[in-house]
């Protein structure tokens, strides 16, 4: 076979037979030889790369802290000019502060590793022919998944047979209904909620079956791209920066008043020596020895408060960054809503409540053979008692020319045909209404105008006809004619529980909410509406790819509705409100807040320099002072800092 080459530049848009000369493979599969041999050339199947040393990176994040290097030099300046007692003490808190963060950091970080091992996943591929359960790590690109309900989709693939495939995009795109996959080609250009003939990592398919032919893997998917950008600039937070801040501020002061006492002692003509050592020894005395240990006992009393609450924190540092947050972006689907389709209503023509119409859609949608969607679940969870009396004689399958789907069905008062879909595709099939007399022009307008005004809300509407039959040797799309139109079927993603509180209280908090969503624009205001967020404030993708960064920052804090975006836009606007002085969190499933203010105790501090105060003449008095008043600047800047 030819070298395969992944990933392919616009594989979306590209026929299969050209895709697999590309990739040097059929849609027959590959065999175990060419698949082992393709595992070794690409890597694991795995967005997260190399493992990493946990224990050092845990240790690591303890010692980079600026606060701790200058305990360091304090502890060694002390155990240079004799003062051994002070070097144990100052070494004992840089041990108990190092210790206290690594071992919370160490815990969450073995404890999210240990979750990660025990899912293991394993998909079906065609090896050889044949179907063959492997590890979702050794899918290689040129492989052929098979597909089912319930699936996870374990790499970014083009569709090339598909039976009713329906997947669920809502982790990639934010999108709420599960998205209809087809075999065929989509546009160059094509945004990925739009690219029909594509699977993508990380999806799950929700009906139907499908086969696929594997383009990427790993960090080349649509994931691992945004995995890989983010761990190669792990962003710095807001803690983080004030403490290095804070660590520099006061390195430069203690320098300033080493040299200051230095050259003022000089010019008394006290020994030069002797003099460098006593400046050196008030700068050490300046350091506040037990910051960092405050700090990490706070920082680990908030972390052990948030795991009694289910949350791990796997950075103690996150904890003030949370603390500090003024602007908070979320997602929609399965966040701020439940994330599971529920029936809103079934009206009548006249846009009233009918239980005729749930009759009819549960008769469907509990005699169709083909795998449950989400719609029929909701349905049938309305009301799902309606068929008990009804006989399956034939169905019509959905497809995505017709976009409805058909049973024929026999009780006590004859044959009929039910059938539900998309509004247009059943209404233009429908020439009575339900009670038998003709569908005219103006009750076309009347329906129409309906359904508009359910859409401009963001709720998605089906139709529901049905028509009387003759019994005959078969049925067929042909049959769906002279329909009589019952009504609609409205459906939607219900809020959360508490979601508007939530938004409320982190108002009253003074952390703005953003939603950024790739579901659309019209669906997201409504959401929006009950949940509280300002709807008018709305900017889509394709405006966003319009903007330059400059322009986004303006942009960004000025929106309150993100719509219509996909991951790599999600990114950009994130960094944008950063670039603009904001605290970003981000969130993707709806947990409450716990925003944890720490108050740090500088008494320690205070206490060494009034001990030096009343150990020194009258000229080292004033310095001293000086130092004081230096110190207490210094520590009101880093609280201007943090907070």
């Amino acid at each position: 076979m030819a070298e395969p080459q992944s990933p392919v530049p616009a594989w979306w848009s590209l026929e299969v037979p050209e895709l697999c000369r590309s990739l040097g493979c059929t849609t027959e599969g590959l065999d175990a030889e060419e698949a082992s041999r393709r595992l070794r050339a690409f890597g694991p199947n795995d967005i997260n790369g190399k493992p990493r040393h946990t224990r050092l990176l845990a240790l690591w994040n303890q010692l980079r802290s600026p606060l701790l290097l200058l305990l360091l030099f304090a502890a060694v300046i002390s155990a240079l000019s004799g003062e051994w007692v002070d070097a144990s003490i100052v070494g004992l808190i840089v041990l108990a502060t190092v210790g206290i963060g690594y071992s919370r950091e160490y815990s969450a970080q073995t404890a999210a590793e240990a979750l990660g091992k025990r899912v293991k996943t394993r998909s079906t591929v065609l090896r050889g022919g044949n179907s063959a359960s492997v590890p979702v790590e050794e899918v290689v690109p040129g492989d052929v998944v098979l597909l089912s309900a319930g699936s996870i989709v374990p790499a970014d693939a083009v569709i090339f047979e598909a039976t009713d495939c329906h997947v669920s995009e809502a982790v990639l795109t934010g999108e709420s209904f599960p998205v209809g996959k087809r075999a065929g080609t989509s546009a160059p250009d094509a945004p990925l909620a739009k690219r029909s003939n594509c699977v993508f990592m990380g999806t799950n398919v929700r009906s139907g079956t499908a086969r696929c032919l594997v383009v990427a893997t790993g960090a080349a998917t649509e994931f691992g791209d945004i995995a890989g950008r983010l761990s190669l600039r792990p962003p710095e937070t807001e803690f983080e920066r004030g403490v290095r801040r804070f660590g520099y501020l006061l390195s430069s002061a203690m320098l300033v008043m080493v040299l200051l006492v230095f050259v003022a002692h000089v010019f008394q003509g006290r020994p030069p020596v002797e003099t460098l050592l006593f400046a050196i020894a008030l700068a050490v005395g300046l350091s506040p020895e037990l910051l960092p240990a405050i700090l990490t006992v706070n920082l680990a009393r908030g972390a052990a408060a948030m795991a009694e609450r289910g949350v791990l924190v796997r950075h103690l540092i996150a904890i003030e960054n949370l603390g500090s947050m003024d602007v908070l972006c979320t997602d929609k689907t399965g966040t701020l809503t439940e994330g599971v389709v529920k029936l809103d209503g079934a009206w009548d023509m006249a846009g009233k409540p009918s239980s005729a119409v749930l009759a009819l859609a549960a008769i469907n949608a509990a005699l169709e053979t083909g795998l449950p969607s989400a719609l029929d679940d909701a349905i049938l969870a309305a009301n799902g008692t309606h068929a008990a009396d009804c006989r399956k004689l034939a169905e019509i399958p959905f497809d995505f020319v017709r976009k409805r789907v058909s049973v024929v069905v026999e009780d006590d008062s004859g044959i009929r045909l039910v059938t539900k879909g998309a509004f247009s595709h059943v209404l233009e099939d429908c020439s009575l209404l339900d009670d038998g007399t003709p569908l005219e022009s103006t009750h076309r307008e009347a329906f129409q105008r309906l359904y508009d005004g359910w859409s401009s809300q963001g709720i998605r509407v089906l139709a529901v006809a049905s028509c009387i039959m003759q019994r005959q040797a078969s049925y067929s799309r042909n049959d769906e004619k002279e329909l009589r139109f019952a009504g609609f079927l409205t459906f939607i993603d219900s809020p959360k529980d508490g979601a508007a509180e939530a938004i409320a209280a982190l108002a009253s908090l003074g952390v703005e909410v953003k939603l950024i969503t790739g579901d659309g624009k019209l669906v997201s205001q409504h959401v929006a509406r009950l949940v509280g967020l300002p709807a008018d404030r709305v900017l889509t993708g394709a405006e966003l790819d319009e903007l330059h960064d400059e322009a986004l920052w303006h942009a960004a804090e000025r929106t309150a509705l993100f719509v219509e975006v996909d991951p790599n836009q999600k990114e950009r606007i994130l960094l944008a409100l950063k670039k603009t002085g904001h605290v970003v969190g981000f969130l993707g499933d709806f947990l409450l807040l716990l925003v944890f203010r720490h108050v740090f105790a500088f008494s320690e501090f205070v206490l060494l320099l009034v001990g030096h105060v009343l150990a020194l003449g009258n000229v080292d008095l004033l310095l001293l002072v000086v130092g004081l008043f230096c110190g207490l600047v210094v520590f009101h800047l880093f609280f201007i800092i943090l907070c």
